[in-house]
C-alpha cells in the first residue's frame, strides 16, 4: 500500500480505507464571513491533507465543489504540500474574518469514492465511519495491536477537540486524540505542558491559559466528572 494515497493515517476497525488517485485540480475563492469554515482536515503523515469532514450548513458546505477527500494543495499562492493537518488548520484558521482567499484544491478521481455520498445528498446524518473507539496502531518496530478507548478517554478527547474547534475553528479529533495521549500519564500541568513543548504540538503556539486549559479537562476526565 503505498502511504502517500491514504486519505488518513488512523484506521478504526471498521472505517472505511479510501485511496486518492490524483484527479483534476480546481481553485475556489472563498469569502470568509465566519471564523469557523466548516471543515475537519486529516493528512496521511507524508505531507498530503485532505478534507476528511464537512460540517452542514458551514461556509464550506456552501460551496458545492469542495468536497470529501479532495486534497488541500495550496491556499492562495502557498503550497500545503510537506506540512501536516494541524498546520493547514491553524492557517486557515489565521485569516481574518471578511477576507477572501483562494483554495487550490485537487479531487480525487471518483473510480473507488463509491462510499463518499454527492454533494447534493444529506451528508453524515446516516452515515457511520466507526465509532472511534477502537483503533489499530502501527508501532514504530512494525509491530500493531488494538487499543480500545475507555469511555473517560473519550469523553477527554470529544472535549479538547470541542476547545479545539473553538480555538481553530475546524474540529480535528486526531489533534485531540494526541493532545490527550501527551497528557494522560502525567502528574501535574507543568509535565503536560513540558510534554506539549517538546513535540511537534509545540508549533501551534498553544497559551499557558489554553494549556491549562486543556489540562483541566483531562484531570476531570481521568477523575470521571466529565458528563456526556
Amino acid at each position: 500500500m503505498d502511504m502517500t494515497k491514504l486519505l488518513g493515517s488512523q484506521i478504526g476497525l471498521d472505517d472505511f480505507i479510501f485511496v486518492h488517485r490524483k484527479g483534476r485540480p480546481k481553485e475556489i475563492e472563498i469569502a470568509k464571513t465566519n471564523e469557523a469554515l466548516g471543515l475537519t482536515i486529516t493528512d496521511n503523515g507524508s505531507g498530503y491533507c485532505f478534507i476528511k469532514r464537512i460540517k452542514e450548513n458551514s461556509i464550506i458546505d456552501n460551496i458545492s465543489y469542495i468536497s470529501v477527500g479532495d486534497h488541500i494543495e495550496k491556499i492562495d499562492n502557498e503550497t500545503m504540500v510537506g506540512r501536516r493537518h494541524y498546520e493547514v488548520a491553524k492557517m486557515l484558521k489565521d485569516i481574518p474574518k471578511g477576507s477572501v482567499f483562494t483554495l487550490r484544491l485537487i479531487e480525487p478521481i471518483k473510480a473507488g469514492f463509491s462510499n463518499i455520498e454527492p454533494r447534493g445528498s444529506k451528508r453524515g446524518k446516516n452515515a457511520s465511519y466507526g465509532n472511534g473507539k477502537e483503533t489499530l496502531r502501527f508501532k514504530a518496530n512494525g509491530a500493531a495491536e488494538i487499543q480500545k478507548e475507555t469511555d473517560e478517554s473519550q469523553k477527554g478527547i470529544d472535549k479538547i477537540n470541542q476547545l479545539l474547534e473553538n480555538l481553530l475553528g475546524i474540529s480535528d479529533f486526531e489533534l485531540a486524540t494526541q493532545i490527550w495521549e501527551k497528557g494522560e500519564d502525567k502528574l501535574n500541568s507543568m509535565d503536560f505542558a513540558e510534554a506539549v513543548d517538546n513535540s511537534d504540538l509545540d508549533e501551534l503556539g498553544f497559551t499557558d491559559d489554553f494549556i491549562i486549559e486543556l489540562w483541566g479537562v483531562i484531570t476531570d476526565a481521568r477523575a470521571g466528572r466529565l458528563k456526556n
